[in-house]
């Protein structure tokens, strides 16, 4: 089909504004909310009716093919594992802890979870797999009572399940043996009886589909409460804006961990809800994986793409070294899209310089609370940093704080509030009922709103110099990694009462190894390096004020630490986690004189 036959891609951005004498503004599309089902459950049994033998789902086998699970097969095994837990009495009160990574068992166990009105609970595989004290998933266990925990690997996972075992006695496995778990495929050999339909039956828009956990960039991680009206309204209000899936059943190729709402909502729901697949990427936008990521995408072209800018910041080098990898990428898209994170602005113009001009890059916003999606730039033309205007059904309010406007949303999208935490839900909300988000936004144009918001950074990690001059860290770390050129793959802004910022890095060593010509790993305290990085500031710095410059900046050599809390399994690192565990690296960025591991701007000299 060639590209002026496909469907149209984006519906025309139509927003109303209105301008408050407080100074907030409110943005709500034109287009109103269209009808939705009443759970992702009757949207399983609706799309395996109408075409059981699509493919909903594949994954790597493990010995160079796939596995695969149809629409219809899908529904079978959620069916009899809908009818096992039920037995196991598992309900709305004791959800299924979900330990595993993206897989065909993980969502089995979800869709199962989904008819039988036990909410799922998948955890980031980080806790389990990373950690080395299972602190948090025991934390995460006490705090919503899980009736069984579900691993997809018994080896992988058998430090983690012996550290649930007192909690959660009750567990099963996909793969390998654990003595005393239960099997997964006896368990998906249950024949289901009335108990599952009148389970399904008593599932509607209300009903808890997730609790997915925050990331914890801003504090300590809360259960949040996915009703399956969120996740509903928010793929109905995608299908308006992106009128294309109605008639082009989306391919995926995605590694974005299910225990997140980018992955888990936005992405898996699109393949369900919409009629599409997913090919499973157990690749990650990290040295030694991602080269599973670039097999994916070589073995199965994506219709769209969905990444975090880290993503990105791998991809990008692959493409432009690989014409023919490039055109094979390419081949099949109707747009790029990113989220989670600001995709800095260097970035952007290489992949605008790669992808073809008919294919949009794009991307939008949202929270954990917002299932995810609030906003989604559904113009071509949309700017490096637009997050797009208010979806069908959705209120956002720009309200003034701390100089800035933070980002509130009011809509069906929206939680009702966090588990086991009345206290966390009532500060969530204002007085009219809108969620506070925390971030900030503000109008592309003031006198246009249907050009977009632009999304101004968390106001958390915002903070003030002695000079009172206040620092958004958002754009500052964005123009500091655009700056030097892809050579630094995240960093941490450093500033507060001090008389200028300063940053820790953490460099991109596939970028290092093309700056410095190596073969290995790049020593920080290479010249070239290092010349290249104070030069980088040197340029950032000309001409602008101290809220927008980086006068010094250290080169982390370990990596962002888990269990401190300082990344996430997707690679949002939490800046007050990193300061404060780091505090003596923050001061010596401070020590007069500039101590020699110090990069200060123009200034090449080697440690």
């Amino acid at each position: 089909m060639s590209t002026t036959a496909k469907s149209a891609l984006f519906a025309p951005p139509r927003v109303t504004l209105a301008r408050r004498e407080d100074g907030s503004l409110v943005l709500r599309s034109e287009y109103e909310l269209g009808p939705h089902e009443r759970s992702i459950a009757h949207v399983l049994r609706r799309r395996s009716e109408e075409h059981p033998e699509r493919l909903l789902a594949t994954q790597p086998d493990g010995q160079g093919g796939r596995e695969s699970l149809s629409f219809g097969e899908a529904r079978r095994r959620a069916d009899s594992l809908a009818q096992a837990l039920l037995d196991l009495g598992l309900g709305p009160e004791r959800p299924l802890m979900i330990l595993s990574g993206n897989s065909l068992e993980h969502l089995t166990a979800m869709l199962a979870c989904f008819t039988a009105a036990v909410p799922a609970m998948p955890v980031s595989v980080a806790y389990s797999l990373m950690s080395k004290d299972h602190a948090r998933i025991r934390q995460l266990a006490s705090l919503c009572s899980p009736g069984l925990v579900f691993a997809d690997d018994a080896a992988a996972f058998g430090p983690a399940l012996d550290a649930l075992r007192e909690i959660v006695p009750l567990q099963a496995v996909a793969r390998g043996d654990r003595p005393g778990a239960l099997r997964l495929d006896e368990l998906c050999a249950v024949a289901p009886g009335a108990a599952v339909e009148r389970a399904l039956d008593s599932v509607g828009p209300e009903t808890v589909a997730k609790l997915l956990f925050t990331s914890g960039s801003t504090g300590s991680p809360k259960g949040v409460i996915n009703t399956h009206r969120m996740l509903c309204s928010n793929q109905q209000a995608l299908l308006q804006v992106w009128p294309f899936l109605a008639d082009e059943p989306p391919v995926l190729v995605d590694w974005l961990p299910w225990s997140h709402t980018f992955g888990g909502n936005h992405n898996l729901n699109q393949a369900i809800v919409h009629g599409g697949t997913i090919h499973i990427d157990h690749g990650k936008p990290v040295p030694g994986l991602f080269d599973q990521s670039l097999g994916a995408l070589r073995e199965n072209q994506p219709t769209v793409y969905y990444n975090v800018p880290a993503g990105y910041a791998l991809l990008v080098p692959q493409l432009e070294s690989d014409p023919e990898f490039a055109g094979l990428f390419f081949s099949r898209l109707r747009f790029l899209f990113y989220a989670a994170a600001a995709l800095p602005q260097g970035l952007w113009d290489r992949l605008r310089a790669l992808a073809p001009d008919h294919i949009p890059l794009t991307a939008s916003w949202g929270t954990t609370e917002t299932a995810p999606g609030a906003t989604t730039a559904h113009f071509a033309s949309a700017r490096c940093g637009c997050i797009g205007v208010p979806l069908p059904g959705t209120e956002i309010k720009l309200t003034p704080m701390d100089g800035k406007l933070e980002l509130r949303v009011r809509g069906p999208n929206v939680t009702p509030g966090y588990i086991s935490n009345p206290e966390a839900t009532a500060a969530a909300f204002d007085e009219e009922g809108f969620y506070r988000t925390g971030d900030a936004g503000r109008l592309v144009d003031e006198s246009d709103a249907a050009q977009g918001l632009v999304f101004d950074g968390r106001l958390a990690e915002n903070f003030k110099l002695s000079s009172g001059t206040f620092v958004t860290v958002g754009s500052l770390k964005g123009a500091l990694v655009s700056a030097c050129g892809g050579v630094l793959a995240d960093a941490v802004i450093c500033g507060h009462d001090r008389e200028f910022a300063s940053a820790l890095a953490w460099v991109n060593q596939a970028e290092a190894r093309k700056l410095c010509r190596e073969d290995g790993d790049v020593a920080l305290d290479h010249p070239r390096l290092r010349s290249h990085v104070a030069e980088s500031l040197a340029v950032m710095n000309e001409g602008a004020g101290s809220a927008s410059r980086i006068e010094r900046l250290l080169l982390l050599e370990e990596p962002a630490n888990m269990d401190a809390g300082e990344i996430t399994d997707k690679g949002y690192v939490n800046q007050r986690a990193v300061l404060e565990r780091r505090a003596e690296l923050v001061e010596l960025l401070y020590a007069e004189p500039a101590a020699e591991r110090v990069i200060t701007p123009s200034s090449s000299e080697s440690k």
